[in-house]
């Protein structure tokens, strides 16, 4: 049974110097509108195909530390026979697993969810251990709109993320708590500063009262950031002053380390995000600040594969790119100039 030491170099390990997180935990319904945009047939086989390429990557384990896998995905194996987990741990990449059912109504708030999936949760997280998850997620939701997010909202998806987190430490599975304040909307940067550090102060009250060891856990929050509707889009600076000030303000500085959502955000603007953040307050932070995307990482990955096997090491490439400009973000390194030189290349 792994003990609290092993949570904490779990975690650890999870925000290494110059590496990140490979989200790669689409149910399989979100996967579909992935694979209908490059019009790939959702079925077990190309799903599988889909994330053999990914984990197949070599050099991967370079610039990513854990990927974070669906049910399906973590039974499933690589084209020569070998788990996905065992392949991924071979890399150097801690195997790791989505546990939440999903974002339903919450009753009596319109326009608000709740994550379900604590029934069960304790049995769930036993089978994963055995089949080899090292950590966890669980996403929780959070919509900014007229008269929301409401009091009731925010204060049960904090208790939903902190009883998560309590029942993943217990089982021996590092938790990455995800409380995401949704860019959809109109809302301006200062709304979501304040809707932001409303709901993180929630969350970490939630974990202290459900005694989750902090330093064996990991911050996956939004940024702080106008809604992609907003007529005032703020720039790359003053995001990652904002959301640096939010993270102070809220965050222990026991916990082990801050792994960034993209959030619908483009591949490269997200990139320039942690860029500025670690090239801004680097030394002057309690915690690493890091990288957990999915599309941000996936999306060009995903456009040069294309279903066939022809297109694998293209696939890879774009794959290996991505996480090599979000490694050099994480140290304050990434530019214009390295984006173009390794597009070139």
């Amino acid at each position: 049974m792994p003990t609290q030491q092993d949570l904490v170099s779990i975690a650890q390990a999870l925000v290494a110097p110059g590496k990140g997180i490979l989200a790669a935990d689409e149910s399989t319904g979100t996967i579909e509108k992935r694979f209908d945009s490059i019009k790939v047939e959702n079925v077990e086989e190309n799903r599988r195909a889909y994330r053999d390429m990914l984990f197949t990557t070599k050099g991967l384990g370079q610039y990513i530390s854990g990927v974070i896998l669906y049910d399906e995905t973590l039974r499933q194996k690589s084209s020569d026979g070998t788990p996905f987990g065992e392949l991924l741990k071979k890399q150097g990449i801690l195997p790791g697993i989505k546990v939440d059912a999903g974002a339903k109504s919450l009753a009596f708030c319109p326009g608000e969810t709740i994550t379900e999936g604590l029934d069960g949760l304790s049995k769930r997280c036993a089978e994963y251990v055995k089949l080899g998850a090292k950590f966890a997620k669980w996403r929780a939701v959070i919509t900014i709109g007229r008269d929301i997010p409401s009091r009731t909202c925010i204060q049960e998806n904090a208790h939903a993320l902190a009883r998560y987190a309590a029942i993943c430490q217990e089982a021996g599975l590092v938790p990455i708590v995800e409380p995401e304040v949704l860019m959809d909307g109109e809302h301006t940067i200062d709304r979501c500063e304040e809707v932001t550090e409303w709901t993180l102060n929630s969350v970490y009250d939630a974990l202290y009262l459900d005694k989750v060891m902090l330093e064996g856990s990991v911050l996956k929050p939004s940024m702080v950031i106008a809604g992609k509707d907003s007529a005032k889009q703020a720039s790359v600076e003053e995001v990652a002053e904002r959301t640096i000030r939010t993270l102070k303000r809220t965050v222990p500085a026991a916990v082990a380390g801050i792994v960034f959502l993209s959030g619908g955000q483009s591949d490269e603007l997200a990139t320039a995000h942690l860029n500025a953040m670690n090239r801004m307050f680097q030394g002057k932070l309690p915690w690493p600040v890091s990288f957990s995307y999915g599309r941000a990482l996936q999306q060009a990955s995903l456009k040069a594969w294309k279903g066939s096997a022809s297109n694998v090491a293209a696939g890879q490439a774009a794959l290996l790119h991505r996480s090599r400009m979000n490694s050099l973000a994480c140290s304050g390194r990434y530019s214009d100039k390295e984006e173009k030189q390794a597009k070139a290349a």
